[in-house]
Formats: structure tokens, C-alpha cells, sequence
């Protein structure tokens, strides 16, 4: 019995350990027909995504930034240049714990908290694979003390780039303009393939009206790169085709001395070279430091600048839009010429006031006595307002408006900068359609004398100016002389054609005698002047008097004061420079806007035999 026992127990041993082991042979083969499985479709399926993986994390593509393009002024001082800067940059994609990183490297370097808030503000803007600024110019020992603990900071690097300065920042900040970081708005309408490493774009001025030419294109680096992201081979390499460099018809010397002339005024100063439109000063004064918005300006400093009464970020050239006062009267006199309205020595009676037929209301003049009888020369020469009442209501505003437009009043000069204002010049059109109004006989009197509904930029009065210096030839004004060594032809515009050409004879020696003659309201800056300048005082209300007031500049605040204009150009008998200057709430033209043309003039008229 006891045989047969271990018989059967040795059995039913020897089946358990058999289906175990079958049991266990077909969990292996399932296993390892699962790894075959796996193994299959990594090799197979996956093969490529996986393929790419390790390629890119051992091989890396990197853009290029072009070198942007330098800006020259006519004489060849440079004006916007590239200064190597290093930056500590950031790649969101790269780093789990942003706060936590930000606070380490502040531990490390000194970080502002505006420099943290300007970062956060562009990494927002960015793609989170973008590399993004924290902190720029960093200095060498900081770059040194960065780099010994580099490995602690995964997704964080220094890189060298081209920082862009402009060694005249204050005087430029308007014609040149400035680069600024590229914002969310730009994204959406830039060839993201062509920006891709680029971080600033040009946004005012010249930076912005040429940044097709001066930003160039991308280029691309293929490194090989150890498990740290340490390059040690170059694979391939694309360079990058730098920005193309911009000579303007500026002239930074001439720029100076307008804008130092204006002191501690706010105004404009606009000189044009009448032989060719080249734009020689381009002055908005207050200005800024542009390089502020190059290096990135902090939100303090920009508040400041945007919240300022004398509003520095304003360009009063392009934009600025202001009653031409009297200096329209040389216009509106050769009108009346034109139309054979009145005659060059047909006298009227000025006794300081005009009224309408059969109307009560007067229009005065700025002389409470009135001029006595006078003619249209003498009425330029002294600024006489009745006599351009009279004119402007024997003209009727339609046809003063042909004719100013023929100057380029009232529309773009279409010079090389965005953003330029067209001004106004009314008419009854307009009116009714701008305002469902209709046009009366006391508007035209106003507009007669350059005030109402009249509104120019300087640049456009300095390019009527020019025109009118060249009897009647045109050319647009141009800031862009040169790119490269490939200079920009004349833009030559339609004339204005007289039926009679002695009549800019008339207006010429009315001018003329504005600043040479003895009773001219310019007289006193042709003292000491080795050439002959023609010119026109100007004076624009800033706000109305009333019929039985009179103006009291002591009494008035300073910000209603009027503004004070003159426009001019020398030498003149042959012109070679027509100026436009506009002084905010100036006054007088004669006392204080004529002086710096005065001073422009000196510095531009080549006077030596």
C-alpha cells in the first residue's frame, strides 16, 4: 500500500510541475512575442518620429540673424550702427520651473523686476521654442560668472548678438526712428521664415519706412551636439546676407543746429534742398533717447515719455497739423494774380478792420490802426490782414482751393516716412461733406489769412516753400540718397505753370523785402548775412478772440499762446535751401521762429568765392 501511494503522489507531482511548466512556457513565448511585437514597431512603425528624435537631439538646427544695415547721413556719419552685446536668453519649452529659474539667475546676476516684467511680457508674445531675452548688455565678468554655472540652468544660454545704437539718439529719434522688440501684432503679417531668430523690427522712421532693405535675410547653422547641448561640429553652414546699408540726404550737422536753435521751445524745423526735394533737417522738438527702445525700454520710462505735456513720441513733421497763419498770404497773393482778381499795385484801404457788405460784423487786422492804403507787396511785407480779407472774398474759397492744392496744401508730399498727415484745406465740398454743413463768406475771410479751417504739416509748408522758390518746379521730398553705392534718382512732381511768369517776380520781391526792406516783419536776421534771404512771417491763433476782446500775450497762458511760423529760402536770387519753421506757442514769427531759420541757413549756405 505504501508503494502504491508514492506512486500516485510522484504522478501528480510530475503533471503540476508539467502544466506549470507549460503555463510558464506560454507566459515567455507571450512576453516575447509581445518584445517582437514592440520591437517591430518601433523599428518599423515608429521608425522615423524616433529616427528624428535622435537626430535632433544630437544634431542641431539653428537660425542665424542677419546683421541689419547701417544708416549713414549724407556726409557719411553714421546714424544707426550694430554694437556687439551679450544677452541671457531662455527657452520656455526647455524649462519646467520658470519663476523658480528667473529667481535662481537673480541670485546669480542682477535682474530687475522691470527686466522681468518686459521678459514676461515678450515671452507671451513669443513661441514657446522662441529664444527670449531676459536681461541685454550683460558685461564680461557677468558673462563669466553665467558660464562657471551654466549647467544649472537647462534651457538657459548667453548668446552674442548685434545691438542696435544710434550715436545721435535724441536728434534722430523722429527721422531715423528706432527698433523695438517684435510684437504679437507683427507676428501675424511678418515671413516668420525670414524673422526666425530675429528679435527687433523696425518701428518708426527710417528704421521702419526701409526694414525690407535694412533686415536682410536669415541663415542656418547645423551643429552636432553632446547630451549637454554642447556644440562640437559644425555640419553645415548657410550665412546669413546682411541688412543693405541706407545713405539719407540728412545732414546730421545742419539737424543739430536746427534743433539747438529751437532752445527750449517745442517745435519743428523742416529744410529742404529746393534743387533735388533731398530733405536736409528733419527736426521735432522735444525728441527722446532712442536707444531706450533698442535695449528695451522699461514700462516706468516709457510712461514717462507717453504721458509728457510736451509729448516727446509725437513727430510734429509728419503729423503735426497747424493754422499756416499769415505765411500762406505769398500763395494766396500770386492766386489773386492768376485770376487776375487784383493787380500788383492796386491799393486799398486798410483802417484796421473788414467788414462784408452789409454786414456789421469786423474782421481786424493785427495792427489796431490799420495799414493806411496799401498794395500786395507791401500787404507781404507787412502782414497786412485786411488786405487778404478782401482778396479771399473776391477769390471765393473754391478757387483758393485749386489753387493751394497746386502747392501740395491739403495732401501728402508723399516723402519716404508712414504715417504722414494730409492736413486740410477747405472748401465748400468738405464742408458738406465732412460736417453736412454749408459754406459761408466769413470762413473764407478767415481762411484768407491762413486760420479757420486751414490746417498744414511743416513738411508740407516747407514743400510748398520750395516750390515756390523754384517758380513753379517740384520735386518730392526724399530722405533716401543712396543704397549701398546705387544712388536714388530725383522724384520730380507736377509743376505749377503761371499764365503769367512775372508773377512769381512779384511774390519774390515781396518776400525779399519781408526780411531786406525797411519795414519788413523778418528785418532783424539780416544783420550780419553774407547771402540774401526771402521769407514770410507767420502767426497762428491757438485760439479765438472775440469780437470786442483784444489778445494780451502777457496774460495769456502759455500753452494758448500763438504759435509763431516763418517759412524761407536762400540764397535768393538763386535758392538752394527752402525752411519751414513752426515754434509752439511761440508768439511772433519775426522775433522768435525767423531767428532759426536764420541759424539753419548759416550753417547750410556755402558762401566762400
Amino acid at each position: 500500500m505504501k508503494t502504491s501511494f508514492d506512486l500516485k503522489s510522484s504522478l501528480q507531482e510530475n503533471r503540476l510541475f508539467l502544466s506549470r511548466s507549460i503555463v510558464l512556457i506560454l507566459l515567455v513565448s507571450l512576453l516575447f512575442l509581445a518584445l517582437i511585437f514592440r520591437l517591430a514597431y518601433l523599428q518599423i512603425e515608429t521608425h522615423e518620429k524616433y529616427t528624428d528624435l535622435a537626430q535632433n537631439n544630437r544634431v542641431k538646427l539653428s537660425p542665424i540673424s542677419p546683421i541689419r544695415g547701417l544708416i549713414f547721413d549724407t556726409n557719411g556719419q553714421v546714424l544707426a550702427e550694430n554694437n556687439p552685446s551679450y544677452s541671457l536668453e531662455l527657452i520656455p519649452e526647455q524649462i519646467k520651473d520658470m519663476p523658480g529659474t528667473i529667481k535662481r539667475l537673480a541670485e546669480l546676476l542682477p535682474i530687475s523686476k522691470g527686466e522681468i516684467d518686459l521678459f514676461e511680457k515678450r515671452r507671451k508674445q513669443h513661441k514657446r521654442f522662441a529664444s527670449t531675452a531676459l536681461r541685454n548688455r550683460l558685461n564680461d565678468n557677468e558673462v563669466a560668472a553665467f558660464s562657471a554655472h551654466r549647467h544649472l540652468f537647462p534651457g538657459v544660454e548667453i548668446q552674442a548678438r548685434p545691438l542696435r545704437n544710434y550715436p545721435f539718439a535724441e536728434l534722430t529719434s523722429h527721422v531715423v526712428g528706432y527698433v523695438g522688440a517684435i510684437n504679437e501684432k507683427e507676428l501675424k503679417i511678418l515671413n516668420l521664415v525670414n524673422y526666425r531668430g530675429s528679435r527687433f523690427i523696425g518701428k518708426t522712421g527710417v528704421e521702419k519706412a526701409y526694414e525690407d532693405l535694412l533686415h536682410g535675410s536669415v541663415g542656418y547653422q547645423q551643429t552636432e551636439n553632446t547630451a549637454q547641448g554642447r556644440a562640437i561640429k559644425v555640419l553645415n553652414h548657410t550665412p546669413p546676407l546682411s541688412g543693405r546699408d541706407l545713405t539719407l540726404n540728412l545732414d546730421i550737422q545742419l539737424q543739430k543746429v536746427a534743433y539747438d536753435a529751437l532752445g527750449d521751445h517745442t517745435g519743428t524745423v523742416v529744410a529742404i534742398d529746393t534743387r533735388t526735394g533731398a530733405v536736409r533737417a528733419l527736426v521735432s522738438k522735444p525728441g527722446f533717447n532712442a536707444n531706450l527702445f533698442a535695449q528695451g525700454i522699461n514700462q516706468t520710462s516709457y510712461t514717462a515719455l507717453r504721458t509728457s505735456k510736451k509729448r516727446p513720441l509725437f513727430n510734429r513733421v509728419t503729423h503735426g497739423q497747424y493754422p499756416p497763419g499769415s505765411t500762406l498770404k505769398p500763395f494766396l497773393g500770386l492766386a489773386g494774380l492768376e485770376y487776375e482778381t487784383i493787380k500788383p499795385n492796386q491799393r486799398i484801404m486798410c483802417p484796421g478792420f473788414y467788414q462784408l457788405p452789409k454786414r456789421e460784423h469786423k474782421y481786424r487786422d493785427w495792427k489796431r490802426g490799420g495799414h493806411g492804403l496799401t498794395n500786395l507787396h507791401d500787404s507781404i511785407v507787412q502782414s497786412c490782414d485786411v488786405y487778404f480779407y478782401m482778396l479771399a472774398h473776391e477769390l471765393k474759397i473754391d478757387r483758393m482751393h485749386n489753387f493751394l492744392r497746386r502747392f501740395g496744401f491739403g495732401q501728402k508730399t508723399n516723402i519716404d516716412l508712414m504715417g504722414e498727415k494730409t492736413g486740410l484745406l477747405p472748401s465748400r465740398e468738405w464742408k458738406k461733406r465732412a460736417r453736412n454743413q454749408v459754406w459761408y463768406p466769413g470762413e473764407t475771410l478767415i481762411a484768407g489769412i491762413g486760420q479757420g479751417f486751414n490746417l498744414t504739416t511743416p513738411l508740407q509748408l516747407a514743400h510748398a516753400t520750395a516750390i515756390l522758390a523754384n517758380r513753379g518746379s517740384a520735386y518730392q521730398p526724399s530722405l533716401l540718397a543712396k543704397i549701398d553705392n546705387e544712388t536714388m534718382p530725383l522724384k520730380l512732381t507736377e509743376p505749377v505753370n503761371l499764365n503769367n511768369p512775372a508773377h512769381w517776380d512779384n511774390i519774390h520781391n515781396a518776400m525779399y523785402d519781408v526780411v531786406n526792406g525797411a519795414r519788413g516783419t523778418a528785418r532783424s536776421i539780416k544783420i550780419g548775412a553774407p547771402y540774401k534771404i526771402s521769407g514770410k512771417t507767420g502767426t497762428a491763433q491757438v485760439f479765438s478772440v472775440k469780437q470786442d476782446e483784444k489778445y494780451d500775450e502777457k496774460n495769456v497762458s502759455e500753452h494758448l499762446k500763438d504759435h509763431a511760423l516763418f517759412i524761407a529760402f536762400a540764397p535768393a536770387e538763386k535758392p538752394q535751401l527752402a525752411i519751414a519753421v513752426i515754434v509752439e506757442n511761440g508768439g511772433h514769427g519775426g522775433s522768435v521762429a525767423a531767428p532759426i531759420a536764420r541759424a539753419v541757413f548759416d550753417q547750410y549756405i556755402d558762401v566762400s568765392p
